[in-house]
């Protein structure tokens, strides 16, 4: 049995295929004859599951994404969301194991996620894989995301929602960026932080037109 998402909006996806049955392997043939209601682009329309991941790695980028979860931010399915929609190589969560997983939209089933339980292990592996460890938070002596040039292989950290990083990943990171805001805020919340700067990351070593094909 091929596996996949609950049909939860009957009105979203495609029906059943029409007309003579592709033989391509990567088809799932129960999603040939019931119709594909997933929350994918239409280039994997009744693919299986393992087809698409498999393509996704051909495509994914050389940037990570982090998140601290002592607390089980709500937003980090939201972030996990965001990662498989910019090709994120992995989600890394920093903490306790369990997160919610409601804002991912079932985008976690194709994005690979790792688990670290503390801040040491994960900057231990980071930098064990080359990676520059690249803090964003509004803090003192950041520096503005906007001017400055992200290494293409990086991991971009986010702290908790309300408390922003640990002082274990301030110490840690090789920089820390701050995302220019005008408003009466103090913040925005770890979700769309995190989009902002994988957003700066495709800006800067992204096949943009590639984006815009799927």
């Amino acid at each position: 049995m091929s596996e996949r998402e609950p049909d939860t909006e009957p009105g979203y996806g495609v029906g059943p295929w029409e007309g003579e049955l592709p033989t391509d392997a990567r088809y799932d043939p129960d999603l040939l004859r019931e119709g594909d209601r997933r929350n994918v682009v239409d280039r994997y329309r009744y693919w299986q599951h393992a087809a698409i991941v498999a393509d996704l790695d051909a495509l994914r980028h050389p940037f990570h994404v982090a998140i601290e979860n002592w607390q089980h931010d709500f937003n980090i399915g939201s972030v996990v969301r965001t990662a498989n929609a910019f090709a994120a190589a992995e989600v890394h969560i920093v903490g306790n194991r369990r997160w919610n997983r409601r804002g991912a939209m079932v985008t976690d089933r194709y994005q690979h996620v790792r688990h670290h339980a503390t801040v040491e292990e994960f900057v231990d592996w980071a930098h064990g894989e080359g990676l520059a460890v690249i803090g964003i938070d509004n803090l003192p002596g950041s520096v503005p995301l906007e001017t400055y040039a992200l290494p293409a292989r990086c991991v971009l950290v986010f702290g908790q929602e309300s408390v922003g990083l640990t002082d274990a990943v301030r110490e840690a990171a090789d920089a820390t960026l701050a995302i220019a805001q005008y408003g009466s805020t103090r913040s925005i919340n770890a979700g769309a932080a995190a989009a902002i700067a994988m957003h700066a990351w495709v800006r800067q070593h992204g096949d943009v037109q590639a984006g815009h094909e799927g």
